[in-house]
């Protein structure tokens, strides 16, 4: 389920701590695809919070990081992003990615 209550840019920005934001959306078939990739690779590295926005037409959020695609997922690390997947097919990719914001895995 994604949040229904987006946060800022500026909010996200402030943020500290290694963060993904997964943009998407509930009836996207590619963001339920990838689910139990993310799940997996979320798993070695329960200190990334990890953010799921639901996405569309007139959602500033995803417009302001130039989001296309479902599911694009922005890795953050003090509120900078460090890189970002558009529609992982592996949960490596997702897992190298994680590894770059969580410095202390």
């Amino acid at each position: 389920m994604h949040s229904g209550i987006e946060p800022s840019r500026a909010e996200i920005d402030a943020l500290e701590e290694p963060t993904v934001i997964e943009f998407g959306a509930s009836h996207c078939g590619h963001c339920s695809a990838a689910q139990p990739l993310i799940a997996a690779a979320f798993g070695s590295h329960p200190r990334v919070r990890h953010i799921r926005i639901e996405d569309g037409p007139g959602r500033r959020l995803g417009r302001s990081f130039r989001v296309k695609l479902w599911p694009t997922l922005i890795f953050l690390a003090q509120g900078k992003e460090v890189e970002r997947l558009v529609r992982p097919s592996d949960s490596s990719a997702i897992e190298q990615a994680l590894a770059q914001i969580d410095v202390a895995s």
